[in-house]
């Protein structure tokens, strides 16, 4: 840590020198052009950058399958907005595999392709992304696909089931957005202020993303659990499984509700009421685990294993509840 004094000149404006390292090290000198970013009682500075697109390279001679699937995506979040895929050859497979992997992120497309370069382009402009909405729609896709995962258990509808896990996929694009968004407001105070958000909350919205994107994958787990039944289930277990669900929800779009609250008076006593419901769901699986030692026990092993999704399914709620708990409370 360094400090300076403010000193004046011109008898009204305030000046500061920079430290020759940072300066040094960033490329900043006499006639560059640096930007600053008001962030409550902090002031960012940074160098003006001519080039608009962050740029980024990866050798993936060595890489196939998930392992490459795994290094476009961690560059897509972490970022970048060209991505220069190199090797010595790149194989047919492996062409295969970024277009995958492209086809699965939102705004990417294939820009460049010759012999030993693929370069991937971020099409979309970071100024219009919305991290509330991808978060609300976020909200909207998980909870449906919960209640459809419910629906097919009840019906037995393996048709719907399926809808469900192919679902997943639009859920996990949407949590990426999150996480991109998320990871540009910690490297540069220039993507909050587009953005319009303080980098606090945009923590608690993916924080909450989190949470949903997990709801959904135990949707997709009580969607595969469905197709392995056949017979229908008894009424009484279907019924307080149903139950279940409705206060699962409740849980979830409360907290939700508490974390999207503008009033932090209301979103206090929205995420207390969030907490109090999980509280109540925990009696009412005590009572759904009575019903099931009546069964055979591999019915009950695959029911209780539904009934453990729509159970965590609350408590990511819950865990919603405490983020907004967090953020309406008074900040030093």
């Amino acid at each position: 840590m360094e400090t300076r004094k403010v000193q004046v000149t011109g008898g009204s404006t305030y000046t500061v020198s920079i430290p020759k390292s940072w300066a040094t090290e960033n490329d900043v000198g006499a006639g560059s052009e640096v930007e600053f970013y008001p962030d409550g009682d902090s002031l960012f500075l940074t160098p003006r950058s001519e080039e608009d697109r962050t740029r980024g390279s990866l050798d993936i001679t060595d890489l196939t399958g998930q392992d490459l699937t795994r290094a476009v995506t961690t560059m897509y979040v972490s970022g970048f907005d060209v991505i220069e895929l190199t090797g010595g050859e790149i194989t047919t497979e492996q062409r295969s595999t970024v277009r995958e992997a492209v086809q699965s992120l939102v705004g990417l497309e294939v820009l460049e392709e010759t012999r030993d370069r693929v370069v991937i382009r971020d099409l979309l402009d970071s100024s219009e992304l919305s991290i509330h909405n991808a978060v609300t729609r976020m909200r909207l896709i998980s909870l449906s696909m919960l209640e459809d995962a419910i629906t097919a258990l009840s019906e037995l509808d393996h048709d719907l089931a399926r809808d469900v896990i192919g679902r997943d996929d639009d859920l996990d694009r949407l949590w990426l957005v999150v996480s991109r968004i998320f990871r540009a407001t910690l490297r540069t105070p220039k993507a909050a202020e587009e953005l319009g958000l303080p980098r606090e909350e945009c923590f608690d919205y993916h924080s909450s993303a989190r949470q949903l994107e997990r709801v959904g994958d135990h949707a997709t787990k009580i969607a595969h659990l469905t197709l392995n039944i056949d017979e229908p289930l008894p009424e009484e277990v279907i019924d307080a499984i149903d139950d279940l669900h409705g206060d699962a929800v409740e849980v979830v779009d409360t907290a939700m509700d508490a974390l999207f609250a503008e009033d932090n008076d209301e979103a206090t006593r929205l995420a207390n009421e969030a907490r109090t419901g999980v509280r109540a769901i925990d009696e009412r699986v005590r009572a759904i685990d009575e019903l099931l030692r009546g069964l055979d026990p591999t019915r009950a092993q695959l029911l209780g294993l539904v009934v453990d999704s729509v159970l965590r399914s609350a408590d990511y709620g819950g865990n919603v509840a405490e983020t907004a708990l967090q953020k309406a409370a008074p900040t030093p």
